[in-house]
């Protein structure tokens, strides 16, 4: 059972204060009691303990003006929001590279195994460009068999070349606004 001393609470009153070791504010007596009474002691000792590390704490913890404060949280603000906006452009590039590449693998594979020969065709190129342009160009297609195949490459290398350049400019673009 704890058995505090009647005189604790004044003891306490003074080290709360901060007139504890002072000597005009403290009575002879009650110095002499707290040097005789373990109880008092201890709470002098453990309260003066609390208090310098208390103003030591505050003192420590000096908190810069509000303004920098407030720029600091606007900028962690607006980090977190271009990382959550940066995931799904990270995608669209990934995509984009992923397409690009499909389309060149594609391509390298068509070349192996073809060759070269496509290049024999854009000769007749021309040929089938006037075709095309003259009044006659239905009848010369249902006829012709070598225009149909002249025919796939005007319109495949084209197309292929506007997807490769539409997909660099969308990744260009995409990164540009970052």
């Amino acid at each position: 059972m704890l058995r505090t001393c009647p005189r604790e609470k004044e003891v306490m009153e003074l080290v709360a204060l901060g007139q504890w070791p002072v000597a005009e504010a403290t009575a002879p007596e009650l110095r002499a009691h707290v040097a005789r009474c373990r109880s008092c002691s201890e709470l002098v000792l453990v309260a003066t303990a609390f208090q310098r590390e208390r103003a030591l704490a505050a003192n420590a913890a000096r908190l810069g003006s509000p303004g920098v404060l407030w720029w600091r949280a606007q900028l962690r603000q607006r980090n977190a929001a271009v990382e959550r906006i940066g995931k799904p452009i990270l995608g669209a590039h990934i995509f984009a590279l992923a397409v690009n590449l499909l389309l060149a693998i594609g391509l390298a594979v068509w070349q192996a195994r073809h060759g070269f020969a496509w290049l024999t065709r854009l000769e007749h190129l021309p040929r089938t460009a006037t075709l095309y342009l003259s009044s006659q160009w239905l009848d010369s297609l249902r006829s012709s068999a070598s225009f149909g195949s002249d025919w796939n490459w005007v319109v495949l290398i084209p197309a292929a070349a506007t997807l490769l350049l539409l997909g660099g400019a969308v990744i260009y673009l995409v990164s540009e606004k970052q």
